[in-house]
Order: structure tokens, then C-alpha cells, then sequence
């Protein structure tokens, strides 16, 4: 299996376009991506994991600006997208309603990140498009912790980008789609801190 070079940024997003998955270190555990508007590159990564059909992929975005493509933003996503992003959280936000339904397999909100650092965000570029983007492992199994485990656990991957991930535990989930803003997950991020964010000006 071909592992690209954090550089080889032109090589990966034609694999995407084309449909494929490859793994990337982001800022929390390794993760598999596809691109966002393909229907079938979103089937092709569901049989790579073994994820169950009425389970939505999150989509991690390149900055705010293609978030609020796919996500309605109101002022207290932008406080934390502010205060954490890109950072180890995923919010959970309404969708926008342009977004084809297959994208969260017809629900109301999306769970979204932001690319954690300047190659995948210059691979979200450079794909054209958010990604899914979900954790290295078949689903309910333990996330791979190295590039030879994302191989023996996912054979079916197109391609793996080098580099470790920062964090090594799962993001914070935070639900900002109801009247109440609430940790779904816990992860790296307190609600604490979710607070301080939220009563900033």
C-alpha cells in the first residue's frame, strides 16, 4: 500500500477524486477519508470500515468558510469554532439544507470538524470538497495506533498519508444543534471550557 508524503498533496487528492480513501494523521487519532460529494466514495469507505449503514460519516472541512457550506453557523457555533477550532472537537450542527441527503443518511445536522494542520487542510483544497473523515479501525474495534495497524486492520485503503497524530484519544463531541449545547463524548475538551468559550464576547 502506497504511504504518500505529507508534500505529495496533488498525488492524494487525485486518489480522492477518483473516488478513493486514504488514512491521515489529524490532531486526534489516525482517520480515513473520502471526499464529501460522491456518493459512492462514501460506499467504498463504509465497506472499508464495516460501518453500519444508518451510521453517519463526520465531515471534517478545510476553515469556517466551508463549514458554513454545509452548516448553519449561529453565534454560539461561532464562539466555539472560534475558541477550539481546529482543535480535537467535533460539533454537532444543523445541516444546510443544499446538502444532498445521502451526506448524514437524512438527518437534521452534521457532526463536523476542521482540518488540524496544513496538510490535510491543503488536501481538503485540493480535493475540492469537505471529506468524511472517521476514526482508522473497522467499526467497534479499537482505533489503529500506526500506519502497519491501519494496514493489517483496513486492507482496502487506496493510499496512507505519513505522520502521528497529536492527541491520541477521540475528539470532544459537542451538540450545538438544540437549545442546549451538550458534550456528547467527552474527549480533550472540558465543559469547563465549552463554558468560558460560550460566555466570551
Amino acid at each position: 500500500m502506497r504511504r504518500f508524503e505529507k508534500s505529495e498533496t496533488a498525488a492524494m487528492a487525485a486518489v480522492l477524486k477518483q473516488g478513493g480513501v486514504i488514512s491521515v494523521p489529524t490532531d486526534t487519532v489516525y482517520g480515513v477519508c473520502c471526499i464529501m460529494n460522491s456518493r459512492e466514495a462514501q460506499e467504498h469507505l463504509r465497506d472499508i470500515k464495516h460501518r453500519p449503514a444508518d451510521k453517519a460519516f463526520p465531515v471534517m472541512c478545510a476553515d469556517e468558510a466551508q463549514i458554513r457550506t454545509i452548516a448553519e453557523v449561529d453565534a454560539r457555533a461561532e464562539k466555539l469554532i472560534r475558541a477550539f477550532l481546529p482543535g480535537p472537537v467535533t460539533l454537532i450542527l444543523k445541516k444546510r439544507a443544499e446538502v444532498p441527503a445521502y451526506v448524514n443518511g437524512g438527518m437534521a445536522t452534521l457532526a463536523v470538524r476542521m482540518a488540524p494542520e496544513a496538510a490535510v487542510k491543503d488536501l481538503i483544497l485540493a480535493a475540492g470538497c469537505p471529506l468524511f473523515m472517521t476514526s482508522a479501525n473497522l467499526s467497534g474495534q479499537p482505533t489503529a495506533k500506526t500506519l502497519d495497524e491501519i494496514e493489517r486492520d483496513c486492507p482496502d485503503l487506496d493510499g496512507m498519508m505519513k505522520g502521528e497524530p497529536s492527541y491520541g484519544r477521540a475528539s470532544t463531541i459537542i451538540d450545538c444543534s438544540g437549545d442546549e449545547v451538550k458534550i456528547l463524548r467527552p474527549g480533550p475538551v472540558s465543559m469547563e471550557q465549552i463554558q468560558q468559550a460560550l460566555s466570551g464576547n
